[in-house]
């Protein structure tokens, strides 16, 4: 090596593995928030929705509830009719929403199909399947998990109720559904059953109690007839008055007999006789005259009582004959169906998985992380500044 040739140094560079593992580390540290708040959900989100989550899928169906317009009806039984709810279907449609999501349904459920071991299946994750997370395998927690699956929405505009089932495979989805509806169904009969029991059984208590009224109407009105020795009083006072009008001509011709022999023969023989009758005559008239208008014991005088029971019994014989009329029109009604609920829309079948959106669930996470980034970003700037 020649002396004026200054020696040459090597200096190893850092390799590029190690410059790159440098550089991350700055940016890590400079960018810490946005890495914590923007990059670790967006990616937990992407792992859970592309690769974890559990395909949902959704049975719906749509019914309605109807009841037949009536005709409008009179009487006690018509009032009974037009208030017994029968036309009022909406509050029957809210009955069967509250049954759908209440707990004795979902008794049922677990009865027939095994809901809960549906909705615990292992296959499930474990943020949607049944006590994952949790460890609370009581029947209320899974109440509460069935509220998250189940639904039922009413439509006051159209009476239109959707049934909406949430599970983790098409079959359970479908059957959980038609078994809701065919419960839902049971309800609704048993509500028609339970009305048409009423209606005929407040008929027939009416029926009663007009026999009863008017079977004491009759022995009421028969005791007075016995005890005053009188059947009817107008008709008897009229036959007493026709008595006295021909008591009364017999009584004019003696009158008119006698006056003619007395003036003609005083001394007859006939004229005391003539005088005899004419003042037995007068005696039977006023007698008959009194059965007809006299006292208390006569024939004006019992028809007042008599009137009125008679009253009393033709009115009970009318209200009889009112309630026999209208057992027979809820007998009639008993036989219609008064209210039933109508499939529009059967469960179906669904051949995919609509929950969850992945890709909007993606992309609502990662926007959503940006806005809170931006959010705490400001907070420390606005922090840095005011400590300055």
């Amino acid at each position: 090596m020649d002396a004026a040739t200054p020696p040459i140094i090597t200096v190893d560079a850092p390799p590029i593995r190690a410059r790159a593992k440098v550089r991350l580390k700055a940016w890590l540290r400079r960018n810490a928030s946005f890495v914590l708040i923007v990059v670790v959900p967006t990616l937990s989100a992407i792992a859970y929705y592309g690769f974890i989550a559990s395909d949902v899928y959704i049975s719906q169906s749509r019914f309605v509830l109807r009841s037949p317009q009536k005709q409008v009806q009179t009487g006690v039984l018509g009032s009974l009719l037009q208030s017994t709810g029968f036309s009022r279907s909406q509050d029957d449609a809210y009955s069967v929403r509250e049954y759908i999501i209440s707990r004795d349904a979902l008794h049922e459920l677990e009865q027939k199909l095994g809901v809960i071991q549906a909705y615990s299946n292992t296959d499930i994750d474990l943020l949607n399947r049944f006590s994952g997370l949790d460890w609370d395998h009581s029947f209320e927690a899974f109440y509460r998990h069935y509220g998250k699956h189940v639904g039922i929405e009413y439509d006051p505009v159209t009476s239109i109720s959707l049934l909406t089932v949430r599970a983790f495979t098409a079959a359970d989805a479908r059957r959980i559904n038609d078994l809701l509806l065919q419960m839902a169904e049971r309800l609704v009969n048993q509500l028609n059953d339970r009305s048409r029991q009423d209606l005929i059984r407040f008929a027939e208590n009416e029926v009663e109690a007009a026999e009863e009224r008017s079977k004491d109407a009759a022995l009421a009105l028969s005791a007075y007839r016995h005890k005053q020795s009188v059947f009817e009083p107008d008709r008897q006072a009229t036959l007493g008055l026709q008595g006295v009008a021909k008591i009364q001509e017999e009584l004019l011709a003696t009158q008119a007999q006698l006056a003619q022999l007395k003036k003609l023969s005083p001394d007859n023989p006939q004229i005391p006789a003539l005088n005899t009758r004419a003042d037995t005559l007068r005696k039977a008239m006023e007698d008959e005259e009194a059965k007809v208008t006299g006292g208390r014991g006569s024939f004006s005088g019992r028809a007042p009582m008599f009137e009125r029971l008679a009253l009393e019994r033709e009115f009970a014989d009318k209200q009889l004959g009112t309630a026999l009329a209208s057992l027979e029109t809820a007998r009639n009604e008993a036989q219609r169906k008064q209210l039933y609920l109508e499939r529009l829309v059967q469960p179906n079948l669904p051949d995919k998985a609509m929950e969850p959106r992945r890709i909007r669930s993606m992309i609502t996470a990662f926007v959503f992380s940006l806005i809170a980034w931006g959010v705490v970003t400001l907070i420390i700037a606005a922090v840095r500044e005011h400590v300055e």
